[in-house]
């Protein structure tokens, strides 16, 4: 039988299969463990040698090839005045004063060490501890909470990185710290630091912080709670500093002074008196020196040079420019002070001013205020708000261009009388119109009527060219009117145009484009940009040298007399109207532009926007008083110099000189009142003007060609006034006013006009007298014999009769006026008299009567003539037994 195949045991119930196996496949499991542990571990040390390479790498790549970011902390461009002196900075709103690290005390490292980084000196840039502190702080928050940084750190995130927690951003950090311990001192990387924390209130770095905070410029001198409470800002400048939060940062200063205690840098009771302090605020000042200046300045080097205000503020330029400091700052503390302006509004508005300052040799700007108040960026109101300039316009727009065509001078006649040309009525201020006013007295008195009269006559383009040779652009289509004889002008002008224009009158007819910008160096000395002057000829030398003599007037006896002071001056004023109901007396805009032969400067005067509240009452003298205050204190002690006449330009020919002897008395005989004075030379007319108690100004009375008039129309108990000027009838020029002569009329004078024929010769005696009228001319007297003497003049004569018989006698008289009068007479004989007067004399005729005895005579004779205002005739007759004639 055959054998059954041997079976297999199967494993008891609980029995593992495989289990020999199974040991084995252990053993390689834990061999592969290790050997994998190590592949890793060697991973992780090739990777943390990339770290390290890239800490090391990546920190010194960006730390060289920036070192000039860290150790160059000052970059803000320096500008220097027209000394080549350093005047302020150019800066990114940053107000930074550098220390070195031996000026540090060591109170002030120990209070930012103990705050910051008490293990400042025991890391090499990073602090593994505290870092491992704020991670676990990061993912208990699971957010970014705490930054577990430097001072080290602080100082590279400060300089190279941004503010943004992202673990990129914090490698950076960590690398750049790195570098930055590895090139540099514990003290030295403590003094870059800090140089460039912020402080809050424009504070950069701990020299500034501490004059900004407590004014104090020496760090030794600050005493444990200034330390502490300066130690307490960095971590937020905002909350912290005690200006803004004074609560909070007395809170943060006292965990400041507990750091110090905890790690052993001040006593207890140190701590606890410097937390008792009490902080009283300074006040901080907003502005920066000469910010209006230094706006220009940026904005001249964008404009013209095409430098960006980022490379200003970053990469330390030396900027040299005009800047005169002693100008500026009187300038700035001129218009700091309100009695120089007009009071506020009622709702407390302050009214606005701005002021530039011109050289005029080179067009330099010296000076120039923005506004009241005027901060950093502010709308620049010398630079960028044109206004109407009122009558400081009328050189620029109409005298300028009638001096420029030749056809007139400083004493040219120009008509002033109230007109109108078409729709444009223009008034004089005062109401007052003078008929004919020299150019001279015009611009003077600033008499708006002549200017506008004297532009028609011109033609509005030749204003609006002459003003752009001043470099002041008009409208083409809304300027080319009238209108601009008195400033009204579509866009207005700056003061800095103003003054740039004016600076011409003083400088021979040229000007030069006016400048901040003398030149840019970078920081390797290199020249960038510099001003290439810009001589712009507007006139010709003889058009500036009148206007400035006319200019001159104006402050010594016009509406400018303000701005006076010892100093050769010119200048003119100007007021623009204000056209609201009720308040026309009023302005919009004042105005006042004067010159020196060494500076021009303008002021500007008025409120943003004019309404019922906001308008000026002050007039032109408000400006002109700042001006006056400005530059008599900024030219004080530079020599003065003259105004010089230019080679070859003949002083303007002057009219005849004034009439100073002027008298006036009344004269009963011939009933009015009679005007005397000495006459002037050449071929001149008299003008006499008359004012009346009654009257509100002098009018004209009469032209003469005689230097004595006699006024016949006047009035019983009435007072007159009366003035003469004289008239070049060859060149048109009029003389200034004469003295005034008053008189009085008595209230019971015969004031009516003399009766033709009315005055009488006297009688003769020897019955040879007559009588005759030579109808106001000036009687002779009756001659003896037949002779006679005129009363106005000398006669001789002689003359034959006798009785019961005929003879002829001869009778010759001269007078001073030249008077003439005949008479012949027979035995009841007639005779005849002529009479010449001023207005002109007139005739008159005498009848004699019989004679005594039958005499018989003839007679001639000349008299002084008359002064009657008519010519007429008059009858009379001799007394009996009187035969001869009396000359007129």
């Amino acid at each position: 039988m055959a054998t059954p195949p041997k079976q297999i045991p199967k494993p008891a119930a609980g029995t593992k299969k495989g289990k020999a196996p199974t040991k084995k496949r252990k053993g390689i499991r834990w061999g592969r463990l290790v050997l994998g542990a190590f592949a890793t571990a060697i991973i992780a040390m090739i990777c943390a040698l990339g770290i390290y390479m890239f800490f090391i790498v990546n920190g010194n790549k960006i730390l060289n090839a920036n070192m000039n970011k860290l150790l160059d902390v000052d970059e803000s461009s320096i500008i220097y005045d027209v000394n080549n002196q350093e005047a302020t900075t150019l800066k990114r709103g940053v107000n930074r004063e550098v220390v070195e690290a031996k000026d540090i005390p060591e109170k002030v490292r120990d209070a930012f060490i103990a705050t910051e980084d008490r293990r400042y000196y025991n890391h090499f840039g990073v602090d593994f501890y505290s870092l491992g502190r704020a991670l676990v702080k990061d993912v208990v928050a699971r957010s970014a909470v705490e930054g577990g940084s430097t001072i080290t750190q602080q100082l590279a995130k400060n300089v190279f990185t941004n503010s943004e927690k992202t673990a990129f951003r914090k490698a950076t950090e960590m690398s750049i710290a790195i570098a930055i311990e590895e090139k540099f001192t514990k003290d030295k990387i403590l003094e870059l630091y800090l140089n460039r924390i912020y402080f809050g209130n424009g504070a950069y770095g701990i020299k500034a912080a501490a004059k900004t905070y407590f004014g104090v410029s020496d760090l030794n001198a600050l005493d444990t709670w200034q330390i502490a409470t300066l130690a307490a800002m960095p971590k937020a400048p905002s909350v912290y500093n005690p200006i803004d939060n004074p609560q909070k940062s007395r809170e943060r200063r006292a965990v400041v002074l507990q750091l110090m205690e905890d790690q052993g840098y001040i006593t207890e009771q140190e701590r606890a008196k410097a937390a008792a302090v009490e902080y009283t605020p300074r006040p901080i000042a907003k502005n920066q020196d000469y910010a209006a200046f230094t706006d220009t300045v940026m904005e001249e080097a964008q404009d013209v040079y095409g430098i960006s205000e980022d490379e200003l503020l970053s990469n330390g330029y030396k900027i040299y420019t005009t800047l005169d400091t002693k100008a500026q700052k009187i300038a700035e503390q001129t218009y700091e002070q309100d009695k120089f302006f007009q009071k506020n509004a009622s709702d407390g508005q302050k009214i606005q001013s701005s002021m530039a300052i011109v050289n005029n040799k080179d067009g330099g700007i010296v000076a120039i205020v923005g506004a009241r108040g005027y901060k950093t960026k502010d709308l620049n109101l010398a630079t960028s708000n044109p206004r109407q300039p009122g009558s400081a316009f009328k050189p620029i727009a109409v005298y300028g261009p009638a001096l420029e065509s030749g056809n007139y001078t400083p004493y040219s006649l120009l008509t002033d009388e109230q007109q109108s040309y078409g729709n444009y009525s223009p008034r004089n201020y005062d109401g007052v119109y003078r008929g004919k006013v020299s150019m001279r007295d015009a611009v003077a008195q600033s008499i708006n009527a002549p200017a506008v009269w004297l532009l028609n006559e011109l033609g509005p383009s030749k204003g609006m060219e002459f003003a752009q040779k001043l470099g002041i652009q008009l409208d083409p289509k809304h300027d080319r009117n009238l209108a601009i004889a008195l400033g009204g002008l579509y866009k207005g002008a700056t003061p800095l145009q103003m003054a740039t224009a004016y600076s011409a009158f003083a400088n021979g007819g040229y000007w030069y484009t006016s400048h901040t910008i003398v030149k840019i160096l970078d920081d390797k000395g290199n020249e960038i940009a510099a001003y290439k002057p810009q001589k712009n000829t507007a006139m010709s030398a003889k058009t500036a040298y009148y206007m400035t003599l006319m200019l001159q007037g104006v402050v010594q006896y016009g509406t400018g007399t303000s701005a006076k002071f010892d100093r050769p001056l010119a200048g003119k004023t100007g007021t623009t109207n204000l056209d609201l109901k009720g308040l026309e007396k009023y302005n919009r805009d004042v105005w006042m532009v004067g010159y020196t032969p060494e500076w021009t400067t303008a002021v500007w005067e008025g409120f943003l926007v004019t309404d019922e509240k906001h308008y000026v009452t002050v007039g032109s003298g408000g400006p002109a008083v700042i001006f006056k205050e400005v530059m008599s204190k900024a030219l004080a002690g530079k020599p003065p110099s003259q105004f010089q006449k230019p080679a070859g330009v003949p002083d303007p020919e002057q009219p005849p000189n004034a009439i100073s002897d002027l008298t006036a008395a009344y004269d009963p005989v011939k009933s009015g009142v009679t005007l005397n004075w000495t006459a002037s030379g050449g071929n001149v007319q008299y003008q006499v003007f008359r004012k009346g108690s009654k009257d509100a100004d002098f009018t004209k009375l009469l032209d003469s060609a005689q230097a004595n008039v006699l006024d016949f129309t006047v009035q019983k108990g009435e007072t007159y006034e009366y003035y003469v000027t004289a008239l070049n009838t060859d060149t048109n020029m009029n003389s200034d006013k004469s003295n005034v002569a008053a008189v009085a009329v008595p209230a019971d004078a015969a004031t009516l006009p003399p009766l033709p024929g009315d005055k009488t010769g006297a009688g003769g005696t020897d019955n040879n007298g007559g009588k005759g009228n030579p109808n106001g001319g000036k009687n002779g007297s009756g001659g003896t014999g037949g002779g006679g003497t005129g009363t106005s003049g000398a006669g001789t004569g002689n003359g034959t009769g006798t009785n019961g018989g005929t003879g002829t006698g001869t009778n010759t008289g001269t007078g001073t006026n030249g008077g003439a009068g005949t008479g012949t007479g027979t035995n009841g004989g007639t005779g005849i008299g002529t009479g010449i007067g001023t207005n002109p004399g007139g005739t008159g005729t005498g009848t004699g009567a019989i004679g005594t005895g039958g005499s018989t005579g003839t007679g001639g004779g000349t008299g002084g003539a008359g002064s009657g205002a008519d010519k007429g005739a008059g009858a009379g007759t001799n007394p009996p037994g009187n035969a001869g004639a009396g000359g007129g």
